[in-house]
């Protein structure tokens, strides 16, 4: 039996690769979905005005005070570039490889950019504090440790998004901080703007977001991965976080019969194949509706996967609905 990795992996395998630790263990298919759950509300379209300010709690209670705004940042998780790129600012060093997407900076001008060496996990403090940054932006629950050593240095913001609206609500309190108040109400405004269009024309087929990079998949859950968070707004979405030890089976995927598939394959540093090619060893896998119709879509797990802002939800929503139409 395959077997998938919890949430708590998605944040590790997202880590590492982006990066996180697949690990996983079967459950009943009676918790796998929520068969009784409300569609989700329909989203507001209206944006309140951003106020520029140094000082502020962000949108999970993190109180940030810069003594101006910040002119060098230093973006230690993707989100930080995805915001960054909505608000026209190029980060002054990097650990992500979400610049050189085509939406974003792209390739020549990504280049540019300097990446902090050290990898997703454990960047070198010394490589981030020979940027003198005003502020350096990373994920709170990989980058938490790194607050001691960039004390007195710099400020630290971790950030921990989980859902769509934790995204937009950073958007935000960067462009406050950065006094890029325009640029934020407009890429907000995009944003929802777009996720409202695709609420309009939901889609009735069964989605499901799967990643990893091999046997051991793991199911992206609307509760703590942001681009999933979208799904139940576009489609039937009928999975649910199980938890620290909960996973989900190929048989159990199997039963929910599937009509589209999206893969995000995590790269661990080579290429080793995509993560759909290597479960189609599998005879289940052959089986899911979307496998023998041709709906199993790979997708950028840059964008995908680790982005989580808006611009990359904006290419999520863009992808998703052109597959589930």
């Amino acid at each position: 039996m395959l077997r998938a990795p919890s949430r708590f992996v998605r944040s590790w395998l997202t880590a590492v690769a982006v990066g996180s630790v697949l690990a996983g263990c079967g459950s009943s298919s009676d918790e796998a979905v929520n068969d009784d759950a409300k569609p989700a509300p329909r989203t507001e379209v209206t944006v309140e005005p951003i106020k520029a300010t140094t000082e502020l709690t962000d949108v999970n209670g993190v109180k940030i005070s810069l003594e101006k705004e910040p002119e060098r940042i230093v973006c230690l998780f993707a989100l930080c570039d995805d915001i960054l790129t909505e608000l026209g600012i190029v980060p002054t060093a990097t650990n992500s490889a979400l610049l050189p997407h085509p939406r974003f900076l792209g390739e020549a001008k990504a280049e540019e950019v300097d990446v902090i060496p050290g990898g997703f996990i454990a960047p070198e403090v010394e490589a981030i504090l020979s940027h003198k940054p005003d502020l350096v932006i990373g994920l709170g629950d990989t980058h938490g440790k790194l607050t001691p050593a960039l004390k007195g240095a710099t400020t630290f913001w971790a950030m921990q998004p989980e859902t769509w609206e934790d995204s937009v609500g950073y958007l935000r309190d960067t462009a406050a901080l950065t006094g890029r108040t325009t640029e934020g109400e407009k890429a907000e405004r995009v944003f929802r703007a777009k996720l409202a269009e695709a609420e309009e024309a939901p889609s009735d087929k069964t989605a499901l977001i799967i990643y990893g990079s091999d046997e051991n998949f793991g199911v992206a859950t609307p509760e703590g991965d942001v681009a999933a968070s979208l799904l139940p707004k576009i489609a039937d979405y009928p999975w649910k976080s199980r938890g620290v030890e909960g996973s989900y089976s190929l048989e159990e995927i199997l039963a929910r019969d599937v009509d589209v598939l999206f893969v995000e394959t995590m790269s661990f540093g080579g290429t080793d194949g995509k993560l759909s090619e290597k479960l189609a060893k599998n005879p289940l896998w052959g089986k899911i509706p979307a496998v023998k119709n041709g709906d199993v879509h790979e997708v950028d797990a840059e964008a995908w996967a680790k982005g989580r802002g808006t611009r990359s939800l904006g290419i999520v929503l863009d992808e998703a609905t052109a597959a589930l139409r």
